[in-house]
């Protein structure tokens, strides 16, 4: 039978103990060690050559880095640092240190955090470590370290304590190292297609760029009430509008909605804005970015999600609502246009839809709830009702719907994207009929922006814009089942 965990409590107060005394001896936390060298620097330059070749150079090394593992054994110890970039051993004898200095070394704890100066060697087994020669404890550490060998199993804790996560997983920093060239990449790439990178308010006098319920708060100052930005949309159009043909933005945006594993409150997106683009152009350019995002951030645009290809390097699938709802839900031609047919399906399915939907929600909602689950490969889907899409341009050839497209992958949205409506009149009598939603009960309603209004009677060019989901983005890249996965601190309730 094994025995129970040693009480957290019992062990903070030892650690409570040593620091006392670290204090007394003199400074506790001190500030003037500069490591010069980081782990994976170190393995890269040296870890091919055998200790025959590397010890006689007498590579002299300063590193710093949290106590991962310890080994004492009598006048000679082992220990393992962990920096920002991996992992390296250090030998640690009494012969090399001193007396003192071991004695301190061996009080260690798991989670401090030390500094460490020597040269470099390899040990029997092939190992590249610093034989010390001189160290030192940087910061005490007072809670212990999760289980070294499982990490943290409760996935809540993971995420209310980000910190502990990245420090025991490997995995963990790996997949926030992707995201980080996931945005990078992507902003090169839009620089050097000719966007400009722009910045625009994240508290808004009026709430636009999308339906969905705002988080609303009271600027003091103005003593007005302001919302956070559920999408930057309308301030970048007013930029068009302005003469920047070309901008996008990588912004956080927010929406007071549900939590799930693909939602959170608080997310990332890229919004892209040029002139004289369609729908079509858009289509392009946004396959164009992500296939280049993957090859960038996991090093191949063919990926594996949830043990299932993904294949972002072919030409991505493109189909009207229609088109979609003959392929995968099951009804024929004639059927997806028969309201009565798609009422019926609908309501079989689950909650019945809504009495003053038109045929073209109908389709959109059936599409919905049947058939966006089973659009694993990256596909197009275009066409969508005029009803909701109240910032679109309506077709041409068809007013009932919109030259606007979402793009879906895994079985979930990636990207929303649309030849931008830039008719004034048109625009404001959307507005009106949002309006008259909203005062209907319709939380997710648009409200009336009159300036953006304005803005689009000064005259706007014929423009395209896309919406980029950056966390689902990188669910995909690094294969997280969850968005909580891929967001450093994502929404939680607070503990009890």
């Amino acid at each position: 039978m094994s025995s129970p965990p040693p009480d957290d409590n019992a062990l903070i107060a030892e650690r409570r103990e040593k620091l006392a005394a670290i204090r007394a001896g003199g400074v506790a936390f001190p500030n003037d060690f500069k490591p010069k060298h980081r782990a994976a620097e170190l393995i890269r330059k040296h870890g091919h050559l055998d200790n025959e070749a590397l010890e006689p150079m007498g590579v002299a090394v300063s590193i710093a880095g949290r106590l991962m593992l310890k080994r004492v054994m009598g006048k000679a110890s082992f220990a393992t640092v962990q920096d920002s970039t991996g992992r390296i051993q250090l030998r640690v004898s009494v012969d090399a240190i001193g007396d003192a200095a071991y004695a301190a070394f061996k009080h260690y704890d798991l989670g401090d955090i030390v500094g460490a100066e020597g040269t470099l060697f390899k040990t029997k087994t092939g190992e590249l470590t610093v034989k010390v020669d001189r160290m030192r404890l940087l910061t005490k550490s007072l809670r212990p370290l999760p289980d070294k060998f499982h990490g943290i199993a409760d996935a809540e804790r993971k995420y209310r304590h980000r910190y502990e996560d990245l420090i025991t997983d490997d995995t963990a920093r790996a997949r926030f190292a992707a995201r980080s060239k996931t945005l990078s990449s992507i902003r090169r790439f839009m620089v050097e297609h000719g966007f400009m990178e722009v910045e625009t308010p994240m508290l808004h006098p009026i709430p636009g760029g999308a339906n969905a319920k705002p988080f609303v708060t009271h600027h003091n100052a103005l003593d007005q009430q302001m919302f956070l930005r559920i999408a930057p949309e309308l301030y970048l159009k007013r930029l068009i509008v302005g003469g920047f043909e070309r901008v996008f933005e990588i912004n956080r945006s927010f929406r007071n909605e549900g939590i799930s594993v693909r939602h959170n409150p608080e997310f990332t997106m890229m919004e892209f804005y040029a002139a004289y683009w369609n729908h079509h152009d858009l289509m392009d350019f946004t396959e164009e970015i992500l296939r280049h995002a993957a090859r960038e951030a996991a090093g191949s645009a063919k990926l594996e999600y949830a043990g299932v290809e993904v294949d972002l390097e072919s030409r991505f699938a493109r189909m009207t609502v229609k088109e979609a709802l003959v392929r995968h839900a099951g009804v024929s031609d004639a059927e997806a246009g028969d309201a009565s047919v798609l009422r019926a399906r609908i309501g079989a399915l689950g909650a019945p839809a809504p009495s003053h939907w038109t045929l073209a929600e109908l389709q959109f909602g059936l599409f919905e709830s049947a058939v966006e689950a089973q659009l694993w490969q990256p596909t197009f889907i275009v066409d969508y009702p005029v009803e909701v899409s109240p910032l679109a341009r309506a077709s041409d050839t068809d007013p009932s719907v919109t030259e606007r497209f979402e793009l879906f992958i895994t079985g979930r949205e990636y990207a929303n994207g649309f030849s931008e409506l830039n008719d004034a009149e048109d625009q404001a009598e959307r507005f009106r009929a949002q309006a008259a939603n909203k005062e209907a009960g319709d939380e997710e309603a648009m409200y009336y922006d009159a300036d953006f209004i304005r803005a689009l009677e000064i005259g706007m060019p014929p423009t395209g814009g896309c919406g980029i989901g950056i966390d689902r983005l990188v669910m995909l890249l690094t294969d997280s089942p969850s968005i909580r996965d891929v967001i450093l601190f994502p929404s939680l309730r607070n503990e009890a």
